[in-house]
């Protein structure tokens, strides 16, 4: 039996184990991602919901509700669920993913519920983790502000930062903290 076979047996071992079944997928506070970390799953199951949610007010505009009131009810339901802790999850989005997030914004945009000027998915998500990322900086309390480098002093400035923390993980647009840390790092 070669190396690699014996690594097989051993890995198929420790997979099979009594009582404990293998998923493709977990949710956890109603963010689902693949074994692949992926959250295709999880965007075009977010997709389905939303437009459940989008005829519901289509509904209302039916019985009459101003255009008004239906542009806050699209906001702060509809864009509230589409976009709901994706601190967390988008940056394990596809470019296709995004697309079709974008897609059904314009498609809100279409109804009436959003205007044209109003900003993309992409602005808010990244406006949601540029304030997500002032409060972990700036509270010491803060669960996340352990995971952060110690602060730098410098006697020199080359050129304004958004923080002084420590660069000292790498790059990776997946993860929230990288991502904030290098954000705008060239």
């Amino acid at each position: 039996m070669t190396f690699t076979e014996k690594h097989r047996s051993r890995v198929s071992h420790l997979l099979s184990l009594p009582g404990i079944s293998r998923v493709m997928t977990l949710k956890m506070l109603q963010v689902t991602l693949t074994n692949h970390m992926s959250a295709s799953e999880h965007v075009s199951d977010i997709i389905s919901r939303c437009a459940q949610s989008m005829h519901a007010v289509r509904t209302l505009r039916c019985h009459g509700m101003n255009d008004e009131a239906l542009q806050v009810i699209y906001k702060s339901v509809v864009l509230q669920k589409l976009l709901y802790a994706s601190s967390a999850w988008w940056g394990f989005t596809s470019a296709a993913d995004r697309h079709g997030i974008e897609a059904f914004i314009r498609r809100g945009e279409r109804s009436g519920f959003y205007s044209a000027d109003s900003p993309t998915a992409a602005e808010l998500v990244s406006d949601s983790d540029d304030n997500f990322f002032r409060n972990i900086v700036n509270n010491g309390n803060y669960l996340l502000h352990k995971l952060l480098s110690e602060r730098t002093a410098h006697d020199y400035n080359l050129r304004q930062r958004r923080h002084d923390l420590t660069l000292h993980v790498k790059a990776d647009n997946k993860n929230l903290l990288s991502r904030m840390l290098f954000k705008d790092t060239y």
